[in-house]
């Protein structure tokens, strides 16, 4: 079917450096007080509140969630269709090493994996949050502690001979890669309608399928067996995309939602998981290949 909105390519107007990742992750993990309270408000409205809003302006019109829905599948189609350079560096040159640095870059979010998503559930109306929370379940390895997409995570640290806790990535990864697990931390339980998250997720588990190919080839490639991180989000986020879109539909069957704002959950993440990916395989690139 021929696309009835033309949807702008993603760009990232507010990059993340403009505030310290660094201090906000560390705000998001901890209980603040009055003034560390003031504070985190005011880094999330110099950053994501204002990238957020950005995108909500400047969204397409939609007449219904349906027609919201096929214009991501528009949109994912478009970005999945060209691989950038560093993508094609990743599957088939980087070296171990390489592969290493962009492994370490993306710990915090590995290590910790959906457990920042789960305050979302009681702000979704029943059967929406329904959907969300069996995606969840699956992410939590359904109760099964070695199938966890942390443990498989902390599986493949390990087997690169990397730390496996997150408190030893804190201070050793780059700003885009804080920023990256602040935005979903943003997305569940600060933005102020569940809208964004939605718009936000369903887009994420579906970019899943073509954004985690370059780094399940080059796992393959290299020879790790805790590869499995990677080709196991290839094959069960199909399944999560589904339930998103289930969510999103669960929503709109109970009440008007903002389809602007949901779109915004969209490009906004798209844009800041893009500039995560692309500035952790450029600092591997950056690493000595002898």
């Amino acid at each position: 079917m021929e696309s009835a909105v033309t949807v702008a390519p993603p760009a990232v107007p507010i990059p993340c450096t403009v505030i310290d990742q660094k201090r906000l992750f560390d705000l998001y993990t901890s209980v603040p007080d009055a003034a560390e309270y003031a504070e985190m408000l005011e880094l999330e409205r110099t950053w994501i509140g204002a990238l957020a809003e950005h995108y909500r302006a400047t969204a397409p019109s939609f007449d219904s969630p349906q027609e919201l829905l096929r214009e991501m599948s528009v949109f994912l189609a478009r970005e999945g269709a060209t691989a950038s350079y560093n993508h094609r560096f990743l599957a088939e040159e980087a070296t171990l090493e390489q592969f290493k640095v962009v492994v370490r870059e993306f710990a915090l979010d590995g290590l910790t994996e959906s457990l920042n998503l789960l305050p979302v559930i009681p702000r979704l109306p029943h059967r929406s949050a329904m959907a969300v929370f069996r995606v969840m379940v699956d992410e939590l390895g359904c109760g099964n502690d070695d199938m966890a997409h942390s443990q498989l995570y902390r599986n493949l640290l390990a087997e690169l001979g990397m730390p496996t806790e997150v408190a030893d990535y804190r201070e050793t990864v780059g700003q885009p890669s804080h920023a990256y697990v602040n935005m979903f931390h943003w997305l569940a339980s600060r933005a102020t309608t569940p809208e964004y998250f939605l718009g936000g997720y369903a887009y994420f588990e579906a970019s899943v399928l073509y954004g985690f190919r370059s780094f399940a080839k080059a796992a393959r490639r290299l020879g790790i067996q805790a590869g499995t991180y990677y080709t196991e989000h290839l094959y069960i986020d199909t399944y999560h995309s589904k339930h998103m879109r289930v969510a999103l539909r669960e929503m709109a069957a109970v009440r008007e939602i903002d389809l602007a704002t949901v779109w915004a959950g969209v490009e906004l993440t798209s844009a800041v998981v893009n500039e995560a990916t692309e500035n952790a395989i450029t600092v591997a690139r950056a690493q000595d290949r002898s």
